[in-house]
């Protein structure tokens, strides 16, 4: 199948959002708030790097430019990065780290991760299909803990319940970027690469809808920003956060270990 870059783009969308995400989501290791959820947010983290790794690996034996999954993932600069916005905010507004800020982007992630892998099976990308056949699994696995998380929370105390609300009300408008359809997208549907997101907003809004009113929060108003971080203009954390991901690769290329 030629290669377009469009294809490219769509790939690396998908791979950056998770290998972010992994990233932030790895900053809890040794600080969760229970031993168990210490290693259950390790291994979300190691799911999403996972993906990473075969959708990066893949972009870049498409791509025919000599870039491996490495090079990808530690030689690109920010502006490089196609990941959406709401994965690269740190996990707290203020000098402190918060679980249920965590805990809300998981949600908001994998309730849209569920049906997008879902869809990418019957991809016209062959391995695209295959990988989207493992990462489902994971991705399932993911939105059951977010939302039992999210009903404990909700349900639970005052304060629990307030950090909750917070969480959502702070992360939802970062949730727009994937409902504006653009040209990337278009060209990957109209191919049979993957799905246009906005198309899958309904099976989203569902599964957010039935968890927000189990947890007893209240769904944030919408608003109008979109964010831009699929095109490469990000917020200003994402640089830090490479900084933090990419330093030892870049202090010692070509190493192996």
């Amino acid at each position: 199948m030629p290669t377009s870059p469009f294809h490219i783009e769509y790939l690396l969308r998908l791979a950056d959002t998770s290998l972010v995400l992994g990233q932030r989501l790895a900053e809890w290791c040794g600080h969760g708030p229970l031993l168990e959820e210490d290693i259950a947010m390790t291994n979300i983290s190691l799911d999403l790097v996972g993906q990473a790794r075969l959708l990066l690996s893949h972009a870049g034996t498409l791509e025919g430019r000599g870039r491996d999954e490495d090079t990808l993932a530690y030689f690109r600069g920010e502006a490089e990065f196609r990941n959406a916005t709401l994965v690269e905010l740190p996990n707290g507004e203020g000098p402190h780290d918060d679980y249920a800020v965590a805990v809300v982007r998981n949600l908001l992630v994998s309730a849209l991760a569920v049906p997008l892998y879902e869809a990418l099976i019957g991809s016209s990308d062959a391995t695209l299909g295959q990988i989207a056949a493992k990462s489902v699994k994971e991705a399932r696995a993911h939105l059951r803990h977010a939302s039992e998380w999210i009903v404990r929370f909700g349900d639970g105390t005052d304060e629990s319940h307030a950090r909750a609300q917070a969480a959502l009300e702070r992360l939802w408008p970062y949730t727009n970027e994937w409902w504006a359809a653009d040209e990337i997208e278009r060209q990957a549907a109209a191919a049979g690469i993957g799905p246009v997101l906005a198309g899958l907003r309904a099976a989203w809004d569902a599964t957010l809808d039935a968890v927000l009113a189990q947890a007893t929060l209240a769904r944030p108003a919408e608003i109008a920003f979109v964010p831009t971080g699929k095109h490469g203009v990000h917020s200003e954390h994402m640089g830090l956060l490479l900084a933090e991901m990419q330093t030892l690769a870049r202090q010692h290329p070509g190493a192996t270990w």
